[in-house]
């Protein structure tokens, strides 16, 4: 069953899961579920086709109650689950559309939800000649991540999904990391993320 795109503008009741970790649109998201209120809400989701907000924490703890998070998030889809070695369910979800949390509140079973409005997609444009050497430099390292990436659909040609992966994989702040994701512009994000990757030697 295909999931029906959120359409910019419009507002949604979503389930949020508080995470140190910020999750792009398109880009993968593994994740140990532990906790009661996550394993009913995987169902849920599982069951319904649906998915679930991710937003960064800003302070608290990821059991357990979250003093604050990010108002922008990502909607993330299910797309593979199973049984840890450890017993515990692993799912793998995918990253989707961006939203703005208008208002959070905790549910009965301890869930956090929040009513969202979608915000718009990225405009589709190929990366700059001279950003180049970015998607140059995923087709490279990519293959190596060919685990975590597998659900990924690769678009080399997009500015939005090059930069996304970059902003993604980078060894920085989850701030940092925060900033890039609230970007509308994907030639800005582009012009983020650059200085922080060597340029490779002609």
């Amino acid at each position: 069953m295909s999931r029906a795109a959120p359409v910019a503008g419009t507002t949604s009741q979503l389930p949020l899961f508080p995470l140190n970790a910020v999750l792009f649109p398109g880009g993968p998201l593994s994740l140990r579920i532990f906790e009661t209120r996550y394993v009913d809400m995987v169902r849920r989701c599982m069951r319904d086709q649906s998915g679930f907000g991710v937003v960064l924490i800003r302070s608290g703890a990821e059991a357990g109650e979250v003093a604050r998070s990010a108002a922008i998030g990502t909607l993330a889809n299910i797309v593979d689950f199973n049984q840890l070695p450890d017993g515990l369910l692993g799912i793998t979800a995918l990253g989707s559309h961006r939203f703005r949390v208008l208002r959070r509140w905790r549910a009965d079973d301890g869930l956090n939800v929040a009513d969202v409005e979608w915000l718009a997609e990225a405009v589709e444009v190929a990366p700059t000649e001279i950003h180049e050497h970015l998607g140059q430099l995923l087709r490279k390292f990519l293959p190596e991540l060919d685990e975590v990436y597998r659900f990924v659909q690769a678009d080399f040609g997009s500015a939005a999904w090059i930069s996304a992966r970059l902003a993604e994989l980078l060894p920085v702040s989850l701030e940092d990391k925060q900033a890039w994701l609230e970007m509308d512009d994907p030639l800005e994000r582009l012009n983020a993320v650059a200085p922080f990757i060597r340029r490779p030697p002609h």
